[in-house]
C-alpha cells in the first residue's frame, strides 16, 4: 500500500527533512508541496490524499484553522516547534504531533501510527479487531523492513536488541523488547515471559509452562502464568 503525503509548511528547510525521512521509507510517495494553507486547499479540492504533514504557524491561515475547513480530512500529522498545541491537536484527532526537530525514529513512529490503525467501529465491548493487511517498519541495521503483523510469531528478547520471528523470516532490530511491544495491539500480543512475547493468533498449543506455535518453544515465566491463564478461560 502506498501512502500519497502532502506537506504543508512555510520554511523550506521543514520540507526538505521531512522528504528526506520518507525518501527512507517504500511506500510514502510525496504528491505536492504547498507552502500556505491557501496552496493546500486548492490542491485538495481536485485532489486526495492520505496524509498530511501540517505546520501550526503559518501565514494567511494556520495549521488548526485550516484543518477545521475539511470536512473529510485525510490522516494528519502535525510538524511543529510550538508544544502548547498539542491538546488541541488530538482534539482535532490528528494521527501524532512532532515537535521540532524531531528525530527519524520518532518520525518513524508517527508514520506506524498511521499504517496500522485500529478502526473504532470493529471494537466490541473489550475486543478490539485489528485491520486486514496493518504493517509496520521495522529498523534492522540501516534499512527499514516492512512487515505484516499477521506473519509475526514471537518476539524474543536479546539484549538492547529483539528478534522479531516471521513466517518468513527472523529480523533483529535494536530496540529493546518493551518498545516494540509499545507498537503492537494488546489484543493481539501477550508477553508471556521477560525475554518473549507471542502473537496469540498463531499459538498452537499450551502445555504446562511451554507455549508451542509452529515448530517453536516458548517457555511461560512465572510472572507471566496468570496472564497465560487467562486465554484458557
Amino acid at each position: 500500500m502506498t501512502l500519497k503525503y502532502l506537506i504543508i509548511d512555510d520554511e523550506y528547510m521543514a520540507h526538505s527533512i521531512i522528504q528526506e525521512y520518507a525518501d527512507l521509507m517504500p511506500n510514502l510517495e510525496l504528491v505536492k508541496n504547498c507552502y500556505d494553507a491557501l496552496e493546500a486547499l486548492d490542491y485538495l479540492n481536485s485532489n486526495e490524499v492520505d496524509l498530511i504533514f501540517l505546520d501550526l504557524n503559518m501565514p494567511k491561515i494556520k495549521g488548526f484553522e485550516f484543518l477545521k475547513t475539511l470536512t473529510n480530512p485525510p490522516k494528519v500529522i502535525v510538524t511543529t516547534a510550538y508544544q502548547e498545541y498539542a491538546i488541541e491537536g488530538y482534539e482535532l484527532n490528528v494521527v501524532d504531533y512532532l515537535l521540532k526537530p524531531f528525530s527519524f525514529s520518532r518520525f518513524l513512529t508517527a508514520i506506524n501510527k498511521v499504517i496500522e490503525p485500529i478502526s473504532a467501529t470493529q471494537k466490541t465491548n473489550t475486543v478490539s479487531q485489528k485491520v486486514e493487511g496493518q504493517r509496520v517498519f521495522l529498523r534492522s541495521n540501516k534499512k527499514y523492513i516492512q512487515v505484516d503483523l499477521d506473519t509475526i510469531l514471537y518476539l524474543e528478547a536479546a539484549g538492547n536488541y529483539t528478534k522479531v520471528v516471521t513466517t518468513e523470516e527472523t529480523i533483529s532490530i535494536r530496540e529493546k523488547i518493551s518498545e516494540v511491544l509499545t507498537n503492537l495491539s494488546t489484543d493481539d500480543f501477550l508477553q508471556v515471559h521477560k525475554s518473549f512475547a507471542v502473537a496469540i493468533k498463531h499459538i498452537k498449543s499450551i502445555e504446562g509452562n511451554r507455549i508451542f506455535i509452529a515448530e517453536h518453544i516458548i517457555p511461560i515465566g512465572k510472572m507471566y502464568k496468570m496472564q497465560v491463564n487467562q486465554l484458557l478461560r
